[in-house]
């Protein structure tokens, strides 16, 4: 009898007993060097010098945090900046979301003010706030 259970629940690892996306080796795309505990958080990071070192990624993975590093450059991050500008100005206004829901539905309303007025994109081109200084950013 135990013998027959034990074909029909094979023991496993905890890391494979974890959702793939709780898996450090998903992540890495390779299994990992050291034992960690589960993974707890996924850090979207940016590419400074000092967040990709050793010894911050060594404390990062000890504690269940994997760091998802941004790509240098790219217009996704002028979207994510977006979002942030959206998120903390209500915040600081004092709204305070209470479900994901809610978050939704202020970027939503925000998207249909900007598409009911949009600003057209102009390479090398001033922005509507411009002042006059002639200073233009550079594409």
């Amino acid at each position: 009898m135990l013998e027959e259970w034990v074909h029909e629940h094979p023991v496993v690892s905890m890391d494979q007993a974890r959702p793939p996306l709780a898996r450090w080796e998903t992540w890495l795309g390779h299994p990992p060097q050291g034992v960690y505990p589960p993974i707890h958080m996924i850090l979207v990071w940016d590419n400074l010098a000092g967040h990709c070192s050793y010894e911050i990624t060594k404390w990062l993975f000890a504690h269940g945090i994997m760091p998802l590093y941004t790509p240098i450059g790219g217009s996704w991050l002028n979207m994510a900046e977006s979002l942030q500008r959206i998120i903390v100005g209500r915040t600081l206004s004092g709204q305070h979301p209470q479900t994901p829901e809610q978050i939704i539905e202020w970027l939503e309303q925000t998207v249909r003010g900007w598409n009911a007025d949009p600003t057209p994109f102009v390479w090398n081109g001033t922005s509507a706030a411009d002042d006059g200084n002639g200073l233009v950013c550079s594409a």
